[in-house]
């Protein structure tokens, strides 16, 4: 089997998220599940992803069809953005998918078909789902507490950024997303805010198993071109920055986050804050170290998300 370890939604090694990436032979089976695991944990990135091609080679040996499987150090997870650009990225340098076509992506949380471009891949997202929102003042607190900020320096002011931009003053509330994964979209008022973050870990574990989520996405709209670049050092064409923590799944913060983008952009379609087509960029990772870049295309419903990827290292691993 060959392994690649693989930096995705940036241009660089050392940027972005790093992922395993496993390859299986033609006509090879997965191992056993805990064999998948003890990989994934023995590895140490936060998500390795395990290739088996399902279709025939054609005649320069590029396939069309794939079944990708995703574990993290504890357990499988449905869906993995990151590793998903890092796998197919892997693909498209093995020569075993071609450049200017889309194939087919079997996962447990469906069907997804992946664009492979010449410098990038693109993913569709699953059918996006509003699983409801969070709005209780007790739930509320105890969100932002176990985040380490305060609700008062961000919910009410929230509210009166949406009364200041002609809202009704109910302002962003965190809302239960899915696009392959359920994940708390949680918005923080500033990009100060956003960075002051310092999660209570194991309460944060237990929270997240008791809502039934994978991860808290925190994101905030300043600096970013929907709230006119206001803050020092943001983008214009920066829609939001953004954190994500999933310390269930042994990871307390990821650099880059595919699915969970995936679902910001729902949200962002939902509170009326993009259009219901439109291009996003989400910049993420920059309290690690480790910055990326990954954008989404909102087409209605449908939502897609991709970047590019840099190989680290390549080898053989022995199953």
């Amino acid at each position: 089997m060959k392994l690649y370890i693989a930096d995705a939604f940036t241009e660089e090694v050392f940027g972005g998220n790093p992922a395993g990436v496993v390859i299986l032979g033609e006509g090879a089976d997965f191992p056993d599940d805990e064999t998948m695991r003890k990989t994934a944990a023995e590895l140490r990135y936060s998500e390795t992803a395990f290739i088996r091609m399902l279709s025939n080679p054609d005649a320069d040996g590029a396939y069309n069809a794939f079944n990708v499987r995703y574990f993290t150090p504890a357990a499988e997870v449905d869906l993995c953005g990151h590793a998903t650009i890092a796998s197919f990225h892997c693909l498209r340098q093995a020569g075993l998918v071609t450049a200017g076509t889309t194939v087919l992506n079997k996962t447990l949380a469906g069907d997804l078909d992946i664009v492979i471009g010449e410098d990038s891949i693109l993913m569709d997202m699953a059918a996006p789902e509003y699983l409801g929102t969070i709005s209780e003042e007790d739930a509320l607190r105890e969100l932002y507490d176990v985040l380490g900020i305060k609700y008062e320096d961000n919910i009410p002011v929230l509210e009166e950024q949406c009364l200041a931009n002609g809202g009704d003053g109910s302002g962003l509330k965190p809302e239960i997303i899915s696009t392959g994964l359920p994940d708390i979209m949680l918005p923080a008022a500033s990009r100060e805010e956003l960075n002051r973050m310092a999660p209570d870990f194991p309460a944060l574990t237990e929270l997240t198993k008791r809502l039934e989520v994978v991860s808290i996405h925190a994101f905030t709209l300043d600096g970013g071109k929907h709230r006119g670049g206001s803050a020092k050092g943001g983008r214009d064409d920066v829609t939001a920055y953004c954190r994500d923590f999933a310390p269930l799944y042994d990871i307390d913060e990821e650099a880059a986050t595919g699915t969970a983008n995936g679902s910001l952009t729902y949200y962002l379609q939902r509170n009326e804050i993009i259009p219901s087509s439109a291009e996003c960029l989400f910049i993420q990772g920059e309290a690690m170290g480790r910055p990326s870049q990954i954008r989404s295309l909102a087409d209605g419903p449908a939502i897609k998300v991709g970047g590019n990827a840099a190989i680290l290292a390549e080898g053989e691993i022995y199953l």
